[in-house]
């Protein structure tokens, strides 16, 4: 059974029999799941919940699973992949793996090896949540910083002193120390370390 039961998983396959096979599959291992005769039919699909893992063909009529993944890059998606091929193709490995796949897998499927892909993928797709919440929450907590302030963090974070601080902004130390007060409180950052763990959190890159 899963690790994290409940996830959704995406079945992308034009074989109705090895939808059907698939999905039996994936849900008696506790998962969701939700199919899809061909790539333009999960694209064009009404926007609910979006998988955590898509288990697709790669040899399918119109939008090839590759190209599927392709057009998921571009529209910025960030689901797990995992393909399932009928044929050995070392080139469509290299490239699906290159796009960011969690596996390339070959029918028929060791139902073991499938699960423990899948398993890999819904991990995956959940720590990349996790970590996108906690950008989003340390871009809010930025939000609330004075120009000044912002200033001050960009700064801190690089291991500068108050009166380094306070010579390359032209204020006085004793202000460098008021701001940096109420930044650590608004960050909500218990040390240095922490704030600096929160600036890599969101993606800022502090000049020195």
């Amino acid at each position: 059974m899963s690790d994290l039961p409940g996830a959704l998983v995406g079945i992308v396959d034009d074989d109705p029999s090895v939808r059907k096979g698939l999905a039996r599959l994936v849900k008696s291992a506790g998962y969701r799941v939700e199919v899809f005769a061909s790539a333009r039919d999960f694209l064009t699909r009404p926007q609910r919940e979006d998988p955590s893992c898509l288990l697709i063909d790669v040899r399918m009529p119109g939008l090839t699973g590759l190209e599927l993944q392709d057009a998921l890059a571009i529209a910025g998606g960030r689901m797990s992949i995992v393909f399932v091929s009928g044929h050995g193709d070392v080139a469509g490995s290299v490239k699906a793996m290159k796009g960011g796949a969690v596996d390339f897998l070959t029918k028929p499927v060791d139902a073991r090896e499938l699960l423990g892909a899948i398993e890999r993928a819904v991990a995956q797709a959940f720590s990349a949540q996790r970590e996108q919440a906690g950008a989003m929450d340390v871009q809010g907590r930025l939000k609330t910083l004075t120009a000044r302030e912002a200033q001050v963090f960009a700064l801190v974070v690089t291991g500068m002193l108050n009166k380094q601080i306070a010579a390359e902004l032209g204020i006085v130390q004793k202000t460098v120390k008021v701001h940096r007060a109420r930044v650590m409180e608004k960050m909500r950052a218990g040390s240095l370390a922490e704030l600096v763990r929160l600036a890599d959190r969101a993606g800022i890159i502090a000049k020195s």
